[in-house]
């Protein structure tokens, strides 16, 4: 078995739970390959293995990984999509953040993960992702979002009005100061901090939420992940910023954009102990009332 590394640089209090990362797969057979960058922020701070490879870009991951293991809270979990792609590698994450509902394994549980995965002690969970399109080709190839993609006014600027149109029917005008298009995977996320439901992640379908709207009769809807959303902005600022997961671009406001489902879905990988359902009762605490005891 091959695991890859990917991690950012944080500070070094967190940096004994990263030795005992790699300590744990260093005493197995399992080949390590960290990231480069991340192999320089640690290689002066951890005893690694010798025999440890790196990888740079998606490229070169397929042959290095058969999983690929994140170090850090969801946001670096987010990062990983971009190595992964459509290679179907699975992912799974340790939390070094704070809620982490991608990232769910706690510091406590990082010896018993470890032999979970190596024993192969656990199932996949395949995750849609969203894709976006537009003339100018913003993102690159990088093009797609585990979370969710956002249309948001700057810091600076005034309330935007964003015009939906759901397979080429206008949906609606949102005054407001932006608008999210989040997967089941990514309605726990923006979405949900801005009153958006909760979705299972094997439910087939996304979530429109507005950012602060204007209109008090405007809620989040949830629309099918089959059909495709064209979007146009209007605003007094002649830019807006657009966001795919952790990725900002500012764009004109004449640029039109549509979002639909990518053609690959992400593979994220759940020990056989936990389930989304456990996931959301620890991290939101649900259940947790004196009246249930």
């Amino acid at each position: 078995m091959k695991i890859a590394i990917y991690g950012r640089d944080f500070n070094d209090n967190v940096l004994p739970f990263v030795q005992q990362v790699i300590d744990a797969l260093a005493s197995t057979k399992i080949e390590i390959a960290i990231y480069r960058k991340f192999f320089s922020f640690v290689e002066k701070k951890l005893v690694l293995p010798e025999n440890l490879t790196t990888f740079d870009s998606h490229q070169d991951l397929p042959s290095k990984a058969d999983i690929l293991l994140s170090l850090g809270g969801d946001g670096t979990l987010l990062d990983t999509i971009s190595f992964v792609r459509d290679s179907q590698i699975p992912v799974i994450g340790i939390n070094f953040g704070r809620l982490g509902f991608l990232a769910s394994i706690n510091k406590a549980e990082i010896s018993a993960a470890i032999n979970a995965l190596v024993n192969g002690q656990y199932t996949i969970d395949e995750r849609s992702l969203l894709n976006l399109e537009s003339k100018i080709g913003l993102f690159g190839d990088e093009n797609f979002a585990l979370n969710d993609i956002t249309i948001h006014r700057r810091d600076n600027s005034a309330m935007m009005i964003i015009h939906a149109y759901l397979n080429g029917e206008f949906l609606n005008s949102y005054w407001a100061d932006g608008l999210i298009i989040a997967t089941p995977t990514g309605s726990t996320a923006y979405s949900l901090s801005c009153g958006g439901p909760i979705i299972l992640p094997s439910a087939q379908n996304f979530v429109i939420t507005p950012v602060a709207p204007h209109n008090l009769n405007v809620r989040p809807i949830i629309i099918p992940d089959d059909v495709e959303l064209a979007f146009e902005v209007e605003a007094r600022s002649t830019k807006f910023l657009l966001t795919c997961d952790s990725r900002t671009e500012t764009v004109d406001r004449n640029v039109k954009i549509s979002i639909n489902k990518a053609k690959f879905g992400i593979n994220l990988i759940r020990l056989n102990n936990e389930t989304f359902l456990t996931t959301l009762r620890n991290k939101l605490l649900w259940g947790i009332d004196t009246r249930n005891y």
